[in-house]
C-alpha cells in the first residue's frame, strides 16, 4: 500500500526511444501505479506507446499537472525529459536501459521496490542545475543541463574565440572548439574530452578547450554564478550545440553568453544511491569494494 500523504499522486511515464522493452517497461510501470491507486499521465510526445486506457496529454499539460515524471531509458532520454518537464520543476526519476545511466539509477529488476518504496517517501531529492545560453542581444535563452559546446562544424578546422569570466579577459585561443559543463554534464561529452569529474553538489562550471592549438591548454573551473562570454574571433563556420540537440549558427563576431539558469532540475534517487558507486560500477573505478567494517 501507499501512504496517503505521499507527494506523488499524478505520476507521467515518459521516453524518447522506440522499443519494444521500453514499452513493455512502460507498461509495468502502469500496472505498479494502476495498483496503487495513481493517477497516471501520458504525454502525447510518448507517441511509441499507447497506454491500456487510451488517453494521452499534451506535454504542456503534464507538466502543470504531473507531480513526477518517470523516464525510461538512459541518460538521452533524462536529458529529453529535463527540457521538457524538468526545466519547470517537475522531478524526475530515470529507469535505466542504457550503458553509463549517471542520471538514470533505477534497473529494471528493481523497478516495483523502487517505486513502492519512493511513492512512500522514502527516496533522495537532488537539484542539479541548468546552463543556459543567449547570442548577441537575443531574447531568447536556449537551456542545457549537460554542456553548451562551441564548435566549429568541419571536421578537424580550428576556430579562434575570445573567452571572458565577468568581463574580465581570459584567453585567446584556436581549438576545434570549447565546452562549458555543469557538474552533471563532467560526466557526460566533457568526460569523453579528458575534462575533470566534479561532484554533483560542487557548485561549478567546467570550460574545456577541444583540441587547442597550445601545450599548456588546461580545463577552467569557475564559481556557478560566473558570467561566461565567448567571442568568436575568425570568419568560417562555426556553431554552438546544446546537450548535443539544439543547433545554433555563428557567425564572425557572435557573442555568446553563458550562465547558470534560475530553474533547477529535480533528480528522485532510491534512498540507496551513491555517486562514487556509480562512477565505480559504470567507470570501472577499483579493483574491490572494501570491507565497511574495515578500518
Amino acid at each position: 500500500m501507499v501512504t496517503k500523504k505521499t507527494k506523488f499522486k499524478k505520476v507521467a511515464i515518459y521516453s524518447s526511444l522506440e522499443a519494444k522493452k521500453v514499452n513493455h517497461i512502460a507498461y509495468q510501470i502502469e500496472e505498479i501505479l494502476e495498483n496503487l491507486n495513481i493517477d497516471i499521465l501520458i504525454p502525447k510526445s510518448f507517441n511509441s506507446y499507447k497506454t491500456s486506457f487510451g488517453k494521452s496529454y499534451s506535454d504542456s499539460y503534464v507538466s502543470k499537472n504531473a507531480d513526477l515524471v518517470i523516464a525510461i531509458g538512459g541518460d538521452g532520454t533524462l536529458l529529453s525529459s529535463a527540457r521538457k518537464f524538468g526545466y519547470v520543476g517537475v522531478p524526475i526519476l530515470g529507469v535505466n536501459l542504457g550503458t553509463l545511466g549517471f542520471l538514470t539509477d533505477v534497473p529494471p529488476e528493481e523497478l516495483t521496490h523502487s517505486i513502492h518504496n519512493i511513492l512512500n517517501n522514502k527516496h533522495e531529492k537532488e537539484d542539479r542545475f541548468f546552463l543556459e545560453s543567449r547570442v548577441n542581444n537575443e531574447k531568447t535563452k536556449n537551456k542545457a543541463l549537460n554542456e553548451i559546446v562551441i564548435h566549429s562544424r568541419k571536421v578537424a578546422q580550428l576556430i579562434e574565440y575570445e573567452l571572458f569570466i565577468d568581463q574580465d579577459f581570459v584567453y585567446r585561443q584556436k581549438a576545434d572548439g570549447i565546452i562549458v559543463a555543469s557538474p552533471t554534464g563532467s560526466t557526460a561529452y566533457s568526460l569523453s574530452a579528458n575534462g575533470p569529474i566534479i561532484h554533483p553538489s560542487a557548485k561549478a562550471i567546467c570550460l574545456l578547450p577541444m583540441f587547442p592549438h597550445s601545450l599548456n591548454s588546461r580545463p577552467l573551473i569557475v564559481d556557478e554564478n560566473a558570467h561566461i562570454q565567448i567571442r568568436i574571433c575568425k570568419r568560417g563556420s562555426s556553431s554552438m550545440s546544446l546537450d548535443s540537440h539544439l543547433i545554433h549558427s555563428l557567425q564572425y563576431g557572435d557573442v555568446i553568453n553563458i550562465s547558470k539558469a534560475d530553474s533547477k532540475l529535480t533528480l528522485i534517487h532510491p534512498l540507496e544511491h551513491d555517486f562514487y558507486s556509480s562512477c565505480r560500477n559504470k567507470l570501472g573505478w577499483s579493483l574491490g569494494i572494501p570491507n565497511k567494517k574495515q578500518t
